[in-house]
């Protein structure tokens, strides 16, 4: 298994950057040592080789006029977002996913759906929309002349349809974990599978607001528990190599008990609580809010354990 910097040369710099001075020995030797760059996304995607990526998760700015960004007209906002799905389209296996994870684009109290108005770009590249799954967080700021938002959404692509889906490392506690077929040739069996059930296209997680376990300095910061999730489902688990790219510190944060991933930022500032907030993972270090009581972390090691792993971002986080 070649090293990080032997399979992605353009990198070495960014890995040498991030490397530990004390590497754990229970770290798999053929696992990729982070990579976290500040620079523009469309740069770094650039030195990605083509259909070198298994996994793309990220969460684009919502052209909203935040510090963190520059607001545009809702068509050059389309434009920046189709070269960005460009290039992730480019740098994407066959077998693999992008989650494209996005709220809503607001004008003057007119709301805009942003994965609506981005369906067409995704369907243009030929990529396959398998799943719109609704972020639900249950709290936020309150709107005073509409409803107030209590969602988001994760847009689940695939480059074809030989994708990559594990059902099992997702499954939550079924309603009825004891329930039994009352009639019928499986009568006295249990009605639902042992091992839990589909966790469906809606999913409750808390958003990371001032008074979260996982809150840093990044305005908008993902909770460990989504992107676990998102890792878990369309990873190659017994792939030799399944370079992984992402825009959220929180992967790292959520896989370093197994792997090294890190990520690209813009955002100086976010470069450094990302790096961070990797380095708290790795030492076993750093708050999560932890609610499955570690199974689901656990799981999203062990799926990425033992591969060559690379993360990058596909574009500054909003």
């Amino acid at each position: 298994m070649p090293s990080a910097t032997q399979a992605f040369p353009a990198f070495a710099s960014e890995a040498r950057r991030t490397r530990r001075r004390k590497p754990r020995s229970d770290r798999p030797a053929d696992l990729a040592e982070p990579i976290m760059a500040c620079e523009d996304n469309l740069e770094f995607l650039r030195r990605i080789p083509d259909a070198s990526v298994q996994l793309v998760v990220t969460s684009p700015p919502y052209n909203l006029g935040k510090a963190y960004e520059k607001r545009s007209s809702l068509e050059a906002y389309l434009q920046q977002q189709a070269q960005v799905i460009d290039a992730c389209a480019r740098v994407l296996r066959p077998s693999g996913s992008i989650c494209w994870q996005v709220g809503t684009y607001v004008d003057r109290g007119k709301v805009v759906p942003i994965d609506a108005v981005l369906y067409g770009l995704f369907k243009a590249r030929g990529l396959k929309l398998r799943n719109r799954i609704v972020w639900y967080f249950g709290h936020g700021l309150h709107c005073a002349r509409r409803l107030s938002g209590r969602y988001e959404t994760i847009n689940w692509w695939t480059k074809s349809d030989g994708y990559t889906f594990h059902l099992d490392p997702v499954r939550v506690p079924a309603k009825y974990p004891g329930k039994r077929h009352f009639k019928g040739p499986n009568v006295g069996n249990l009605s639902g599978n042992p091992k839990g059930k589909n966790p469906s296209d809606v999913w409750l997680f808390p958003n990371v607001k001032s008074n979260h376990v996982e809150k840093t300095v990044h305005p908008c910061q993902f909770p460990v528990e989504l992107v676990e999730r998102l890792v878990l489902f369309p990873a190659s688990v017994n792939s030799a190599a399944s370079p992984t790219a992402c825009s959220s510190s929180c992967w790292a944060r959520c896989a370093c008990g197994g792997t090294s991933p890190g990520r690209c930022s813009r955002s100086a500032p976010g470069s450094r609580a990302g790096r961070r907030r990797a380095s708290g993972g790795r030492r076993g270090a750093g708050a999560d809010r932890n609610v499955g009581g570690g199974a689901a972390r656990q799981r999203a090691r062990l799926a990425l354990s033992g591969r060559l792993v690379r993360v990058v971002s596909s574009q500054r986080r909003k």
